[in-house]
């Protein structure tokens, strides 16, 4: 438990899979690396998709920005089914410090960006706690309700799929970093650089992107599942996803989409943006055939995507060509993201 962020594979294999609680059988998915979301068998061939995130009260942040964090990043975690959330339930133990005027501002933009996706408020449990001064203010749960049939889960991936990413890498670590630490990025990178990369920060929901696919599969079944990016990155994700399915992967890493600004935003603060947490970006594993109708479909959305590899049988298994060269790809079990915001903390920037 020493690490920074999320347990790994071998941990969570051990310690919380034998450990899960009463065995029901309407549980298809429950606890699974890798894996999003939960899903429960309900009447008449619906399920409810189910997932549980972090709450986010970031102050260099700002509360409306940790509002959104705290939405839509369970949202992202739903979008994986290719539908919308329905319900939340949320758990905040605040810090004595935050005032009444703070915590009301934060509540009104939870209630603000809640209803913008159709989402209703369900309940929960809400107070202070003494010692409390994370930046993770609690958690919640969003759900929703869909027929069984229909809903995309990450373990599902097939052998041939190609993989598409959305977007770019690191779109939410480089805007919250920026917007973190603004004085410090004008004044390595410049103005621009700094405004393009705190622009970024609100283009961090990939609901968009399960609202065209649910469209394409409607028709017929292109897109076997989806995975979004959160800790790890976009490499992380698509190696959960291949170990969730059982999968080998192979990915082109020249491939993935790293624009100019991510690129200098992640040099001031010294980590690859290939492997920080990424909100915003979905991989999405298609059937090969149907690559270049979903890329099309996401293109014509104003959704940036572009094929980085593909999942192969387990015993080929986990690739990465970088320079013409084939290796080994390795799961990098500690975010540099953390580090990066911490010790830029440590030394004062602002």
């Amino acid at each position: 438990m020493e690490n920074i962020g999320k347990i790994n594979e071998e941990y969570f294999k051990k310690v919380i899979l034998p450990n899960s609680g009463f065995k029901r059988k309407e549980v298809v998915i429950g606890p699974n690396f890798g894996v999003d979301v939960a899903l429960v068998e309900l009447p008449n061939n619906m399920a409810m998709a189910l997932t549980s995130d972090p709450l986010s009260l970031i102050p260099t942040l700002g509360l409306q920005e940790s509002a959104w964090l705290s939405v839509h990043l369970m949202a992202n975690d739903i979008a994986t089914t290719s539908f919308a959330p329905m319900y939340l339930q949320t758990v905040l133990n605040l810090p004595t410090s935050i005032s009444d005027a703070q915590f009301r501002e934060y509540w009104q933009y939870i209630d603000k960006f809640c209803k913008e996706i159709g989402v209703a408020i369900t309940g929960g449990h809400t107070g202070t706690i003494e010692g409390q001064n994370s930046t993770i203010s609690g958690g919640g749960t969003l759900i929703t309700i869909a027929p069984q049939k229909q809903i995309l889960t990450s373990n599902n991936a097939q052998i041939g799929d190609s993989i598409i990413m959305t977007k770019q890498c690191a779109m939410s670590s480089v805007s919250i970093l920026a917007m973190s630490f603004p004085k410090t990025i004008r004044q390595k990178l410049g103005t621009e650089v700094a405004q393009k990369a705190e622009e970024l920060f609100y283009h961090t929901s990939v609901l968009n992107e399960a609202l065209v696919i649910n469209k394409l599969n409607q028709q017929q079944k292109v897109v076997n599942a989806m995975h979004d990016v959160t800790e790890g990155g976009v490499l992380g994700a698509a190696f959960e996803m291949a170990i969730a399915s059982g999968l080998g992967i192979e990915i082109q890493a020249d491939r993935l989409n790293i624009s100019p600004i991510v690129s200098s935003v992640c040099e001031v603060f010294s980590f690859d943006p290939r492997y920080c947490i990424g909100a915003g970006s979905m991989i999405i594993s298609v059937k090969h055939q149907y690559e270049e109708l979903v890329i099309n479909a996401l293109h014509e959305n104003n959704i940036e995507a572009c094929t980085i590899g593909s999942f192969t049988a387990l015993e080929e298994g986990h690739r990465m060509v970088e320079n013409d060269e084939v290796k080994p790809m390795t799961y990098h079990e500690t975010d540099p993201y953390w580090a990066a915001f911490f010790e830029a903390f440590k030394r004062g920037w602002k």
